[in-house]
């Protein structure tokens, strides 16, 4: 029988996945659902063991998770039974989407929430996307929130320095003056560094370095991670959701011609993926990370990308985006170095995806801890403590004005 031009055409097209979680069922129902009706990635004898090791999750939820921690999520598999083919299916990808790094290094807890996520929430699987670029649709909003509420969000002020007080608690923050203009010294009641941890523990005064509270942030370390914007001239996928892949590079993907309102065409595609691990990538040209993505490519559209493609696509302009230190890295045994939002300094608080909070190096971990962080002021305050308690070993304590 001979295979006709159209015949080899869809069997090239690429094929998807579904876990639905469905509407009319509660968690965790929908999401042990979702998993029994996806024959195509796990056998039933190894959605049974999956099931099955994630009772405890369950049972106990957050408790368990977090008691997780001392695993890295393939010994927790090993540990629980669970073929290790269910990693190659489903959870490198996973691992690298939350993390960017593989299942032999990410911390067990770290999978672990976002499951638990799935079981303990009916809507908890659901992911959404901004309807349009970041700046716009994410930070404009949130610095007109501030505005118009009597704060401020200064541009162009780098911090230099953490002045401090002779007691240790913080005098100010130095911000160094830019294209000629003078270092000022902003004073406040309280102080909140936002800072990524990297930067926070080279910020971090010397008079500090000593207490225990801010020595525990020395394993805590940003993972690289690489993102790529390609614009085509045709539709690569009709898809409208977050797509996970096998490819060693390109774990996760959308496109955003389909997800986002302000990129939607019908005619050609616009994809943003997330390349990762990104450690040996780096340090490379842009045209070396566009070669690599473009190979890994062929394997995902082998219709549209590669000398073999029937429709091929021409790569119309590309944007990489390299971050050396993003989101704390989430290895093992690193829950007793996260840090509370308050600390030992009376009026020095801080917040970050790498301090203490359920959500762990995520964007969603971030806000919380700013939240946190803004809880524990207003009770400093509503318990009539003082931010200006002498010793920098006493119990933290009180005001209105925060400097961020």
């Amino acid at each position: 029988m001979k295979t006709t031009d159209a015949e080899v055409d869809q069997a090239r097209k690429p094929r998807y996945s579904r876990f639905d979680f469905p509407e009319w069922l509660p968690a965790p129902l929908n999401g042990i659902l979702a998993i029994l009706r996806n024959n195509d990635m796990l056998t039933w004898e190894e959605k049974a063991k999956f099931a099955i090791g994630l009772l405890p999750v369950i049972l106990r939820g957050q408790e368990y998770v977090e008691e997780c921690d001392n695993l890295t999520w393939t010994e927790w598999l090993r540990k629980q039974g669970i073929p290790e083919r269910v990693n190659d299916e489903v959870f490198i990808a996973m691992s690298k989407a939350l993390n960017f790094i593989n299942p032999d290094e990410i911390s067990a807890s770290v999978i672990l929430v976002a499951l638990n996520r799935f079981l303990q929430e009916k809507n908890g699987s659901k992911m959404a996307f901004l309807d349009g670029a970041p700046p716009e649709r994410l930070c404009e909003p949130i610095v007109e929130h501030i505005v118009h509420r009597g704060g401020q969000v200064l541009l162009q002020k780098p911090l230099k320095r953490i002045e401090l007080n002779d007691d240790g608690s913080v005098k100010g923050f130095l911000v160094r003056g830019l294209n000629g203009s003078e270092e000022e010294l902003f004073t406040a009641d309280a102080y909140v560094s936002a800072m990524p941890v990297d930067i926070m523990k080279l910020m971090t005064p010397e008079p500090w370095k000593h207490l225990d509270y801010f020595q525990r942030l020395e394993p805590l370390v940003g993972v690289p991670v690489i993102n790529i914007h390609l614009w085509f001239d045709r539709k690569l996928t009709d898809v409208d959701h977050l797509l996970f892949s096998r490819s060693p590079l390109l774990s996760v993907y959308a496109d955003m011609s389909n997800t986002c309102r302000d990129y939607a065409d019908p005619d050609k595609s616009m994809l943003e993926l997330v390349f990762a691990p990104a450690a040996e990538y780096i340090g490379k040209s842009d045209d070396q990370i566009i070669e690599a993505t473009m190979s890994e490519l062929e394997r995902l559209f082998p219709q549209h990308v590669g000398r073999t493609a029937t429709d091929p696509a021409k790569l119309l302009k590309f944007k990489v985006v390299k971050t050396p230190r993003s989101v704390y890295k989430t290895v093992k045994n690193l829950q007793p170095c996260r840090p509370s939002q308050s600390s030992p300094i009376p009026n020095f608080f801080l917040a970050g995806d790498y301090t203490n909070q359920m959500y762990l190096a995520s964007m969603e971990g971030a806000v919380l801890s700013g939240k946190l962080a803004a809880i524990d002021i207003v009770r400093r305050i509503q318990g009539g403590g003082s931010f200006r308690a002498p010793p920098i070993t006493r119990e933290s304590t009180h005001s209105n004005q925060v400097s961020v």
